[in-house]
């Protein structure tokens, strides 16, 4: 376990930070501003967003009202219909501006302090401790399966305040066992210490993961989530967090005020009750599980991935992704890098799970990279 104060910066010259960003990446590769491409780098619902939004926002009363006014602060329609799916109490829950704004109000929480990071993971969670003044320990998974010594992860507690755990992770697609994250959350009863756990790619998992009755057990577990991933619309800025309700209301006292906007407000209930939208998200995503076997099958290292996105490794170093990588983005698909993700450091590409005509013509792609 190492420890580190501030956040990592991108140390690759010419790999922007972000890696969904198209037009550097294009000019990095000598490739045209108009060049084709197929987004493998988002981790985004492809169906995209609900048939329906578009005459919703122009309704008197849907999202062309709503634009006219200041976000009323008592409005709880989204509070509640969040609860309601969920199973919780409305105590429980607070509206977020993403799930960025969830992880930031938990680093705030313990402004000064000392945290965990699970790592390689989502770098928000470093950036956010560090605005706040956190120092930062890390704990490594071990690679190439992702795994996590569950008894290192107990120690680690001891001496932290806050410790963020993403499941499932973000870029490996790995699930820590539920009853990995049971004994986390004992051992952080004992210390004291916030578990958070980002479950923003728990809706794309087969099976049901969602850690929400563990809420009922522990005052110190927060869940963070999204609706912007699964509903494919990212730039509503629209998350939230879970968790003990005298936590929430602690966390509810930093937010800044007018956080989440009223398209977002009003926009959760209608999109959670969209079931046909859900059905065909699940329809796709049995459809599709195959890629990451596929991928293994052309000789391809990925771990186990129960999210709607794979990590891979096609040769031994930065460079031999960085080949892959330019190799894929010449024949229109963009993979993510992954140069700004301690412990990989650039040898790895994460790339999502799209359509069947999508994904088949990534599997070509992938297959004549292999080929002598």
């Amino acid at each position: 376990m190492t420890a580190h104060a501030g956040p990592d910066a991108n140390s690759t010259p010419g790999w922007p930070a972000h890696g969904g960003r198209i037009a550097p990446l294009l000019a990095r590769h000598g490739l045209p501003a108009d060049h084709p491409v197929i987004d493998f780098s988002a981790n985004l619902n492809p169906l995209g967003p609900p048939p329906w939004l578009g005459d919703w926002m122009s309704e008197p009363l849907g999202g062309a009202a709503s634009l006219a006014r200041y976000p009323d602060p008592d409005d709880d329609r989204a509070r509640r219909a969040i609860a309601a799916n969920d199973g919780v109490a409305p105590a429980r829950v607070l509206v977020t501006n993403g799930g960025i704004e969830a992880i930031h109000l938990a680093a705030a929480r313990h402004a000064g302090g000392r945290a965990l990071v699970i790592e390689p993971t989502f770098c928000e969670y470093a950036l956010a401790c560090a605005r706040h003044g956190l120092s930062v320990e890390r704990l490594g998974l071990a690679m190439p399966e992702f795994r996590l010594d569950l008894d290192a992860a107990e120690a680690a507690l001891a001496g932290v305040d806050v410790a963020f755990l993403c499941r499932p992770n973000n870029p490996s697609g790995t699930l820590v066992p539920r009853a990995d994250v049971e004994r986390l959350l004992a051992r952080a009863d004992q210390t004291g210490t916030t578990l958070v756990v980002d479950e923003a790619f728990v809706d794309f998992t087969e099976h049901e993961e969602r850690l929400t009755p563990l809420l009922e057990r522990s005052p110190n577990l927060l869940l963070l989530r999204s609706l912007t991933k699964l509903f494919d619309v990212p730039g509503l800025r629209l998350g939230y967090l879970l968790g003990a309700p005298e936590a929430v209301a602690r966390l509810a006292d930093l937010q800044m005020p007018w956080s989440v906007n009223a398209l977002a407000l009003g926009l959760a209930a209608p999109l959670l009750a969209d079931e046909d939208y859900l059905a065909r998200t699940r329809a796709w995503l049995a459809a599709e599980r195959d890629l990451p076997e596929r991928a293994r099958a052309l000789g391809y290292t990925v771990p186990e991935t129960h999210a709607n996105f794979l990590l891979l490794r096609g040769g031994e170093d930065a460079e031999d992704a960085g080949a892959l990588f330019a190799f894929l983005l010449e024949r229109g698909l963009l993979a993510r890098h992954t140069h700004g993700f301690p412990g990989l450091d650039g040898a790895w590409l994460r790339l999502a799970l799209r359509g069947r005509d999508d994904n088949v013509r990534l599997l070509e792609a992938l297959a004549a990279w292999r080929r002598p």
